[in-house]
């Protein structure tokens, strides 16, 4: 296939998803507008080509596919590109992975792209905002990092700034220890957010764009100094009792009791954990009349932020918080680890830890396409639930369950339109939740909790049924009330090296558990947004699963409880598990402590050390986890 029948090919993709159209009668110039420049007219065809060279390889590979095959049919003089696009996204999953990706950049450009000023001019239309320009809040001063020739030397090299590699650094550092810690992202704080999404993006793995291999879930993970901490909910549940009980049979003595306790309670203490600051906005509110009227309790989330938390800025906090007021590890376990003498480098990507005769000798990296070698004969690895198993697969370290065992969480999102205003990007994204269907399907289940809508993720996602009905719900953007199911994963998914040498995600709703929890949640937050007063339904499945009132609603909850494994799609904030910590050296990749098995000198210390998924939102237990393997690190380090 010639290279300008795929550009034509992409050009047509684009414009089928978002071609010119006639404005509404008595349209101002800005309404107008949004019907009357297309795809085309606005260059998002070109801005879309130029973005592929930097996905991932399994999205480039699917775009790829997808292009050639519609190129093949002529796409670009087809008279009716819709249906054609319909045909080629039932045909196999790669093609739908493709066409997805390239209707999700074509509607993230057309809503997310902003000008010198940082404004939109769809914003108007579609009645978002944007974020509220605010004076920055009052904060330490920038956190310092240190710009290194071609080697470093140092007790302990801790691989990834988040939850856990913050909190081990610091306890190192405190007990006398050099200790560097590389961060692949950038360091951004208060003088950095701008807190408009697409900006945002630079902050998350892979620029926000990761999806497993078949497009059935999104990951959404840190990549900055601070990791997942910075751009958070700042939900902070404690692990749950039956969930320490199990980790205590496999491997991880003492989880079960006060031990555990004291390390949650420091993480609790340190990060300034309060219900205080924790406020309902109207999105939450609709929730909670959702749940009570069918029965279901809920209980106001314990947030890390300060008491003087201001809500309504609260709705960008994904974007990192302008006022300061999230205390994130950037502004506690990292600033400890300064203090104590620990150097930071960031922009830090690390190839492999090297070894020698069985042990840990320092790790190679690459920052800014410059090698730089560390010298350590202590290396933790806690890049997170994707990269760290990456790191030790590159390595050739960590035995046969590196990478396995991955649990996400998966986030199973409905969306209700209502008669009145929502406006869910304002106020705090997360600040109720309900435990009452954690249990609902063989022992396992989702909880409730609220999130933001920014449009980019909602102008992707929401199912295309024709351009003009999706220009048109566009503009209901205020009226939508998000919500979703949380799931406590059962089956699992895979970490692997893609042919770039990158982390990839094979990831699927096979698990007919994990089915009926998909399933069950699509379906219980549906009755709660016709509870609530819902007048529109609609999710992310691929194809349209919508209701409106009037239409027949136990018909729709049938559609719902019958959809595909295939259609369904959801999104993961939590990755944990692919580096679990365990007694068996052939389920596990360390010891109950954190060690590895098969490497001395390595030690596992974030989410990716989990045994298994929580069931709740994991940023305190990762950090009492690595409080634990802190512990024991500096015990091994003073014998």
């Amino acid at each position: 296939m010639r290279d300008g029948d795929i550009a034509r090919t992409l050009s047509a993709v684009c414009d089928a998803f978002l071609p010119s159209l006639s404005p509404p009668p008595g349209a101002d110039e800005a309404l107008a507008d949004f019907y009357r420049d297309g795809a085309l007219a606005r260059g998002i065809d070109q801005t879309v080509q130029d973005g592929l060279p930097g996905l991932s390889a399994s999205l480039r590979d699917a775009v790829d596919a997808a292009l050639e095959h519609l190129a093949s049919l002529g796409f670009a003089d087809a008279g009716d590109p819709v249906r054609l696009l319909a045909e080629a996204a039932e045909r196999n999953p790669q093609l739908r992975l493709g066409i997805r990706q390239l209707r999700s950049m074509t509607f993230g450009t057309f809503v997310g792209a902003v000008d010198d000023g940082g404004r939109n001019p769809a914003w108007p239309v579609i009645g978002y905002p944007g974020p509220p320009t605010v004076d920055i809040g009052e904060t330490p001063g920038r956190i310092a990092v240190t710009e290194p020739g071609e080697t470093l030397a140092a007790d302990v090299c801790v691989i990834g700034s988040g939850a856990g590699g913050a909190v081990i650094a610091a306890r190192a550092a405190q007990a006398g220890h050099s200790v560097v810690i590389v961060e692949a992202g950038a360091r951004r704080d208060e003088s950095d957010f701008d807190q408009i999404d697409s900006h945002a993006s630079r902050m998350f793995l892979r620029g926000g764009a990761l999806f497993s291999d078949s497009g059935s879930v999104g990951v959404l993970a840190g990549s900055v100094l601070g990791g997942g901490t910075l751009i958070n909910s700042m939900v902070c549940l404690r692990t749950p009792a039956a969930i320490r009980a199990l980790w205590a049979t496999e491997g991880l003595s003492d989880v079960d009791g006060p031990e555990f306790d004291k390390y949650t309670d420091l993480v609790w203490e340190r990060l300034g954990v309060n219900t205080d600051a924790t406020v309902h906005n109207a999105n939450t509110r609709a929730m909670i009349a959702g749940l009570a009227a069918h029965g279901y309790a809920h209980e106001p989330l314990p947030r890390n932020a300060k008491r003087s938390d201001q809500p309504e800025y609260c709705g960008f906090c994904n974007a990192g918080c302008r006022r300061g007021s999230k205390l994130s590890v950037l502004h506690t376990y990292l600033r400890d680890a300064v203090e104590a003498g620990a150097r930071i480098v960031t922009d830090c990507t690390v190839e492999r830890i090297t070894t020698s005769q069985g042990r840990a000798t320092g790790v190679v990296a690459d920052r800014n396409g410059r090698p730089l070698r560390i010298d350590a004969p202590t290396v933790v690895v806690a890049a997170g639930g994707v990269e760290s198993p990456a790191v030790l697969l590159r390595s050739g370290i960590g035995g046969p369950a590196t990478g396995k065992n991955l649990r996400l969480h998966p986030a199973w999102i409905v969306t209700g339109v209502y008669d009145q205003p929502i406006e869910a990007w304002s106020g705090q994204i997360q600040s109720a939740v309900s435990f009452d269907l954690a249990h609902c399907e063989d022992g396992t289940g989702f909880l409730v909790e609220s999130l933001t809508l920014n449009p980019l993720t909602w102008a992707g996602q929401t199912p295309f049924r024709d351009a003009a009905a999706h220009r048109r719900m566009l503009r209901k953007l205020p009226y939508f009330a998000t919500w979703h199911g949380v799931a406590h994963d059962h089956g699992g998914g895979e970490v692997y090296l893609d042919r770039d040498g990158k982390a990839a995600i094979r990831w699927d709703l096979d698990d007919e558990i994990d089915l009926r929890v998909a399933r069950r949640a699509h379906v219980e937050l549906a009755r709660m947004h016709r509870a609530a007063g819902a007048k529109e339904i609609f999710t992310f499945h691929w194809n349209d699963h919508s209701w409106r009132r009037g239409e027949d609603f136990d018909a729709y909850l049938t559609r719902l409880t019958t959809a595909p494994a295939g259609e369904h799609t959801a999104f993961s904030a939590h990755q944990m598990g692919s580096c679990r910590l365990g007694a068996d050296p052939s389920t596990s990749v360390a010891d109950g402590r954190g060690r590895l098995h098969d490497t001395a000198g390595v030690w596992i210390g974030d989410a990716s050390a989990l045994p298994t998924a929580p069931g709740v939102n994991p940023m305190i237990t990762i950090m009492a986890l690595a409080e634990r393997t802190a512990a024991a690190l500096v015990a091994s380090l003073h014998a």
